[in-house]
């Protein structure tokens, strides 16, 4: 597989024609390599169009690629935010997000998921976001306040 040729494939046919218009969350898409975030069995799917799982439980998913390029287009982060997400999954929003903004608190309730989010970012050298195990339905006072809020992952509740 030609991954340069799937990845021009992902933006150009899946990411713009949702709207994704902003050319420098297309170009991050090129920077910040998705691939790098798919658990290994799952690495030839990184470009596709589907949620790819991130565990045994159906909830544990990656999400599609054009609703992450949509979401880092619509917050619009700048280099001086601080942002909270709620959800790491596999820290590849978290990713995205820091190599927009200053500093980026990912929490995750999930334990697997937030060794697996570190252990990736850590891996790609990622070194302004920061996973915390909790359940950040309930916010993260610890760094707040936050300019920019990303919920990525499911909550069943908000209290």
């Amino acid at each position: 597989m030609d991954i340069e040729r799937a990845r021009y494939n992902m933006i150009e046919q899946q990411i713009r024609t949702w709207e994704v218009l902003d050319q420098s969350v297309l170009d991050l898409l090129y920077v910040v390599r998705r691939e790098e975030f798919v658990p290994s069995a799952y690495r030839a799917l990184a470009f596709s169009d589907l949620e790819i799982p991130l565990g045994t439980d159906p909830g544990e998913r990656m999400m599609f690629p054009k609703i992450e390029a949509r979401i880092l287009q619509e917050v619009a982060p700048k280099s001086s935010d601080k942002v909270l997400e709620v959800g790491a999954g596999s820290g590849y929003m978290a990713a995205l997000l820091g190599a927009r903004a200053r500093e980026v608190t990912s929490i995750e309730i999930n334990p697997r998921l937030k060794d697996l989010a570190a252990s990736n970012l850590d891996r790609t050298g990622v070194d302004n976001v920061t996973v915390e195990l909790g359940d950040g339905a309930r916010g993260w006072a610890a760094k707040a306040p936050y300019d920019v809020i990303v919920l990525s992952g499911s909550v069943p509740l908000l209290a």
